[in-house]
């Protein structure tokens, strides 16, 4: 049975695509078929951190009618990768029905698909929200800034409010250690569970780190290194954690279902 993934977070700049990708690596690594998809429509730079130049888009499945097999471009450790189109205006805006679409015509993947990992546009945006919740799973973005606390705030209550989700996984990011990140996550669960009636679950952290920043730069990522790294781990123990975290039950149209 294939699982859907979901990488969300309530601002930009604060990693999301970064960790979209060295996850779907990371998965891969575990011994999963991964596709990841950039559904950050017109604006989808996931290509530029994994190295690859796709030559088909998301537009080419919606307008073109193109094949998804088709669509799909190859990437590292056997990942596969659906683009989500960058610099293409005319997907910046796209209809609920088209999201629908396209979310629909991906059920085509389970047969040789485990997991998906869909990558989200920041913020609690329409498109956000309707990928947010298609997903079996929906992975936060948190870093220890009081507006990434607002954001992620606005974001879980337009999503359980707007679409039902009520299980969140919280990755927290650019912290020193593992106390940091908890002590971030544990004041946010705090405010959170204040005015919501949603489940948290934190699945660890990434540290800030110049490894990290130089992969983005050099378009490598951090996963693909054979070094024995707390980049490497963190990203392994956050996989492991995400695996185990509880599903959400869509009521709308969702991935594979």
């Amino acid at each position: 049975m294939t699982i859907s993934i979901a990488v969300a977070s309530g601002k930009g700049g604060v990693g999301k695509t970064s960790i979209a990708v060295n996850l779907s690596l990371t998965l891969s690594r575990l011994g999963s078929r991964v596709v990841l998809f950039d559904a950050d429509f017109g604006l989808a730079n996931s290509h530029i951190l994994l190295g690859v130049n796709p030559k088909k888009t998301a537009q080419d499945i919606l307008v073109s009618k193109s094949e998804v097999k088709d669509v799909l471009a190859p990437g590292p450790l056997g990942l596969k990768f659906l683009s989500g189109g960058s610099g293409l205006t005319e997907l910046l805006n796209l209809e609920v029905k088209a999201r629908y679409e396209l979310i629909r015509t991906l059920d085509v993947i389970q047969e040789n698909t485990d997991i998906l990992v869909v990558d989200v546009p920041a913020g609690a945006s329409d498109s956000s929200i309707t990928f947010s919740s298609a997903v079996d799973k929906l992975v936060l973005i948190l870093v220890g800034e009081p507006t990434s606390f607002m954001d992620a705030y606005t974001f879980i209550k337009a999503a359980n409010l707007e679409a039902g989700v009520e299980n969140f996984s919280i990755i927290v990011n650019m912290v020193e250690n593992d106390a940091q990140a908890l002590q971030h996550f544990t004041k946010f669960q705090g405010i959170v569970n204040r005015f919501l009636n949603v489940k948290l679950s934190y699945c660890g952290h990434i540290p800030f780190s110049q490894r990290l920043r130089r992969s983005v730069v050099e378009r490598k990522p951090i996963m693909l290194s054979k070094q024995d790294t707390i980049e490497t781990r963190a990203f392994m123990a956050v996989a492991k954690s995400i695996q185990s975290t509880p599903k959400n039950d869509p009521k709308g149209v969702t991935f594979f279902k």
